[in-house]
């Protein structure tokens, strides 16, 4: 919900499509390196389907790693844009509905993408992640004031998003988790976040950068619709790339 709020600092100068759009940049930049550079190049080198140098395959896999160590400030992006959406949302039914819906719209798309199969039942994309952690923030609200029920529902979010092996798995629910437990504090959800992801993943501990500036004002269009859409519809493109290019 965008407010006016004269208080806001000076530097906080991301609103929340511009915090959308460095998630959807930066998950785009690391999809290509996994989807195209790793399945498509290092894939076909090691399976002899791509004719090219051992030095050639190994420079790709550099470039690989720095698109990948950039992917990494998505997740905990998207992590803080879930816990902001729950707090703000005038419908959490609607808003479990929608994720739950693209979680079942993505699923063929990143199977294929990444798996380049239209079932896998091995993993799941990110949007099952989010659901459950949705699900969790849900439970905490529902059971604040009585922090065994709290922490348990937590858990039993986590261990799901474990058994059905998401993306991020238990680790994201948790993560969404303790943001929302923070959220009444802007500096020690940062410096929180920042630590758990560090733990984590390194990289991923620099969103928190972009994170601390924002300024809690949506951004003058609604683009929602579109940030969700753009999720299955370029994992479509990948994967079309990949098998155009480089025929895995």
């Amino acid at each position: 919900m965008e407010t006016e709020n004269a208080a806001v600092p000076s530097y906080k100068i991301l609103n929340g499509n511009a915090l959308k759009m460095i998630a959807l940049i930066t998950m785009l930049i690391d999809h290509i390196g996994a989807a195209i550079l790793e399945i498509g190049i290092i894939g076909g080198y090691n399976n002899g389907l791509l004719n090219i140098s051992y030095e050639t395959a190994m420079r790709w896999w550099e470039v690989d790693n720095v698109l990948r160590t950039v992917g990494r400030i998505a997740f905990p992006i998207y992590c803080f844009l879930i816990t902001e959406g729950f707090v703000h949302t005038r419908s959490v039914k609607k808003y479990a509905l929608r994720l739950g819906a693209f979680a079942l719209l993505s699923e063929i798309p990143f199977d294929l993408a990444f798996y380049h199969s239209w079932f896998y039942p091995g993993y799941q994309n990110v949007f099952f992640t989010l659901f459950l952690g949705l699900a969790a923030m849900i439970f905490m609200k529902r059971f604040e004031g009585k922090p065994l029920f709290m922490v348990a529902s937590v858990a039993v979010c986590a261990g799901a998003a474990q058994l059905l092996h998401t993306d991020y798995g238990a680790a994201g629910v948790l993560s969404i988790a303790i943001l929302y437990f923070l959220r009444n504090n802007a500096l020690e959800q940062a410096a929180c976040g920042a630590v758990c992801f560090f733990i984590q993943e390194g990289a991923a501990a620099l969103a928190f950068i972009p994170i601390w500036l924002y300024n809690g004002k949506r951004g003058k269009w609604n683009l929602k619709y579109l940030f969700y859409a753009f999720y299955p519809v370029h994992l479509i493109i990948l994967y079309l790339v990949c098998r155009a290019l480089f025929g895995v």
